[in-house]
């Protein structure tokens, strides 16, 4: 079993409604409970930020910062893990740009290189009711979905998409400004090709590896079994062909698809127009046509595969946030859920406005009540 991974200190400044705060955390399952817009999400938010990206909520780092403040945030965390205890610190300055380059990290005091330096500490993975409509939404959450499981098992992950998002932009700004320099397009093409592939290829090795994990699931549990596979031209490929020979056709069908491309004003073939496809197995039906209930399982379940395998490939259980996770969860799929996250030997922290649902951890979680900008343990546990 992976060693833990955990969060022992959380201090928060400046960050969305906590002017200061530090809270000492215990390994293990962890509960907030208290009144909506409290604060519970936030200090999710605020965990989520360990790790590459904007976090939980996609919010641009300005935005986060407390409001009434300098216009900058600070998180700090003490981890302790199998290799000892390790201080990471994150946040912004006053007056900094919100974008991903205007975030600093550090990591034991040193300034890191990137945010990517914190995946070498721990991995942070997350449920939120925004993704209750991931499946019959846009393909577009399903693709970052998919990116960040990638992400907790191949660090390289997200700065593959973010140089592909950045050759994709210099594409499209060619083509809608009328450009018909063909060194300038095949140099980004070049580019997009051989990062393209590379998100297909990834995407495409998480997928067979959390479908091998998922297929352990027992087939009659409280988290029904997923089948799930990729749908895209690069994820076809590379499961077939040399990822060299992949990426030569998708150049080729780059080159050959500008004038399209120019009418269409953006690119319109490459990994940014795939899909992650999923299927009830027990029901035999996409769950995008499950019920709420069936379809908040079925992602419970796929979530809880990727932190199993998580901790195989990396040797590093995930961290798990899952915000209000008990509101779609009848009892005995609570009860099923926090045994499972006992097995996983994680931490998890856990949001709901009623400490009551989770009264099944009493003596085997650490209760706290959030109160507009205040935490402190639950009475009574």
């Amino acid at each position: 079993m992976p060693e833990q991974s955990h969060i022992s200190k959380l201090t928060l400044t400046n960050f969305r409604n906590y002017a200061s705060l530090t809270i000492d955390l215990s390994p293990g399952a962890v509960v907030f409970s208290g009144d909506n817009g409290a604060g519970k999400t936030n200090l999710l938010e605020a965990i989520s930020l360990l790790t590459p990206g904007r976090g939980l909520r996609r919010a641009p780092y300005a935005d986060v910062a407390r409001e009434g403040g300098d216009g900058g945030f600070a998180l700090h965390a003490r981890l302790d893990g199998p290799d000892g205890q390790v201080e990471i610190g994150t946040g912004i300055t006053g007056g900094e740009a919100a974008g991903e380059g205007g975030r600093k990290v550090r990591i034991n005091g040193a300034p890191a290189r990137s945010a990517d330096a914190m995946l070498e500490w721990l991995r942070v993975v997350w449920l939120t009711p925004a993704m209750d409509g991931l499946f019959p939404g846009p393909a577009a959450d399903r693709r970052r979905f998919l990116d960040r499981l990638v992400l907790a098992i191949d660090p390289g992950h997200g700065q593959r998409a973010l140089d592909y998002e950045k050759a994709m932009r210099g594409r499209n700004r060619l083509l809608t400004d009328g450009s018909r320099d063909g060194g300038w397009f095949e140099a980004i093409e070049m580019q997009m090709a051989e990062t393209g592939v590379a998100i297909a290829a990834a995407r495409a090795e998480l997928v067979r590896l959390l479908a091998a994990m998922i297929d352990r699931l027992p087939s009659s549990g409280p988290f029904p079994q997923a089948d799930i596979r990729l749908s895209g031209d690069l994820e076809e490929q590379v499961a077939n062909a040399p990822a060299v020979d992949v990426e030569e056709r998708y150049r080729a069908a780059l080159a050959e698809g500008r004038e399209r491309d120019r009418a269409a004003g953006r690119t319109l073939d490459g990994p940014h127009r795939s899909d992650l496809l999923v299927r009830h197995r027990p029901k035999a039906m996409p769950a995008e046509l499950c019920s709420t209930g069936e379809q908040k399982a079925l992602l419970v379940g796929i979530v809880l595969s990727h932190a199993r395998l998580t901790g195989e490939m990396s040797g590093m259980t995930p961290i798990l946030l899952l915000d209000e996770i008990a509101a779609h969860l009848d009892a005995g799929r609570r009860a099923a859920l926090f045994s499972i996250l006992e097995e996983l030997n994680c931490q998890a922290f856990m949001t709901g406005t009623d400490a009551a649902l989770f009264s099944s951890l009493r003596g085997r979680a650490q209760f706290l009540t959030v109160d507009h900008g205040t935490v402190g343990p639950t009475e009574g546990t």
